[in-house]
């Protein structure tokens, strides 16, 4: 089965729906003054991450797709 979606669809990148979502979560209402402190920030979110929480979201793609299959390419 072929599903057509637009070229940038969020939904089944995993990067989208799963970990910028938890990153835009986590730096949620935190304003940084210089590049270093963003980087910083980053690397302190990325650290604190266990394994597993990259394991699981890719767990979950297929689960995800099927969804998107299943509602005829609608993402909500």
């Amino acid at each position: 089965m072929i599903l057509p979606h637009p070229p940038y669809s969020p939904d089944i990148a995993p990067s989208d729906y799963w970990l910028f979502s938890d990153l835009t979560h986590a730096l949620r209402e935190r304003s940084f003054t210089t590049r270093g402190s963003l980087e910083a920030a980053l690397k302190q979110y990325f650290a604190s991450r266990p394994a597993g929480f990259y394991r699981q979201g890719i767990h979950k793609l297929p689960q995800r797709w099927q969804y998107i299959v299943d509602n005829d390419g609608a993402y909500n």
